[in-house]
């Protein structure tokens, strides 16, 4: 693997040592701008067009009153939503491709995504439940499902290759118990989990954010405190145990992280698919660097799933699509192309 030259560490006045990559760190910064540019630009959008300018001094606080309740009560939270959910995914996606060591190890493959459908569509369909126990189900039948890889996968330590071809198994049964729950429901709540599933920031609101807000908050920090011994385990087992990693309890710590946060996003959104899958593939094109790429990947996912929300409102004409469309129709291409190329590389 090539290694990335221009890299190097810097000693903060606590003794801690931070690597620092400046193209990794351009990246960073580049992509914060423009998923916050697009978060202004959708802001912006909408039957009543607010310009980006008065968006920003609404956001200030010097907005008028009309301006300050389309701006601050409607759409800001919408699109902290939107933000929130694409960072936990390509997060938890550059998780779990680096634990698993394979660009198909992602919430999609691994049957996260489906799990948490179940979860909701069982309290749905079952329960005819509220939206708040449609977020709990959903959180529940992720965790679930994610608890369920790992045990299958387990035979002295969870490794890649098997945890994905656990984890395809797993999705494929999922996606059967989903179908079974959609052919036992009526028509009206049919409707309702349709919508669901299809992955939509609509009607989104503060209730959404700050949840998922308090969630990131506690397991990014946490995530990137072990980041240094996910690297060494990029490495293998044998040499990440030689220096000094707890490889089975930090895999342990990462997949529980990683599937929190897949499950905590999809119960805010709803499954939005391959946003989890990409951004970790993209950032690591991006950056050109080797590692999980976790920032970046953080980072990434923010922009990719706000510029598809945009796109799915503007782009399209009078025809608004939910977001979970466009991030399918764009990751479906991308899944496509990665298996040529993996294929063509020999790793499939």
């Amino acid at each position: 693997m090539k290694t990335h030259s221009r890299s190097r560490a810097v000693r903060t006045p606590g003794g801690l040592s931070v690597r620092l990559d400046p193209r990794a760190l351009t990246v960073v910064v580049l992509l914060l701008v423009a998923a916050c540019a697009a978060g202004i630009a959708l802001i912006g959008t909408g039957d009543a067009k607010i310009p980006a300018a008065d968006v920003l001094r609404t956001l200030a606080g010097n907005g008028t009153a009309y301006q300050d309740f389309i701006v601050n009560e409607l759409r800001l939270p919408r699109v902290l939503v939107g933000l929130l959910v694409g960072a936990s995914l390509g997060l938890g996606g550059a998780l779990f491709q680096s634990v698993s060591r394979n660009p198909l190890g992602s919430p999609d493959v691994l049957g996260l995504s489906q799990g948490s459908t179940a979860g909701a569509l069982i309290v749905i369909v079952l329960l005819s439940g509220s939206a708040s126990q449609v977020t709990v189900g959903a959180l529940a039948g992720g965790l679930a499902t994610g608890a369920a890889v790992y045990l299958l996968a387990w035979k002295q330590g969870v490794h890649g290759y098997r945890m994905v071809l656990v984890g395809i198994g797993v999705n494929a049964v999922m996606t059967a118990v989903n179908g079974y729950l959609l052919t036992k429901a009526d028509l009206v709540d049919a409707a309702r989990a349709v919508v669901w599933m299809t992955g939509s920031l609509n009607g989104r609101d503060w209730e959404q954010v700050w949840p998922l807000l308090a969630l990131c908050a506690v397991l990014v920090p946490l995530v990137l405190v072990n980041a240094r011994g996910l690297r060494m385990m990029e490495m293998g087992d044998d040499i990440s145990h030689a220096l000094g990693v707890r490889v089975q309890w930090v895999r342990l710590l990462l997949m529980v992280s990683a599937v929190l946060l897949t499950a905590a996003a999809t119960a805010a959104a709803g499954p939005v698919s391959f946003v989890a899958l990409t951004a970790p593939q993209l950032a690591r094109r991006l950056t050109r660097s080797p590692g999980p790429n976790l920032v970046p990947s953080l980072c990434m996912g923010a922009a990719l799933l706000v510029a598809a929300d945009w796109a799915s409102q503007r782009a399209f004409g009078a025809d608004q699509l939910p977001v979970g469309v466009v991030t399918g129709v764009l990751g479906g291409a991308y899944l496509l192309w990665l298996l040529v190329t993996e294929r063509r590389a020999g790793r499939i």
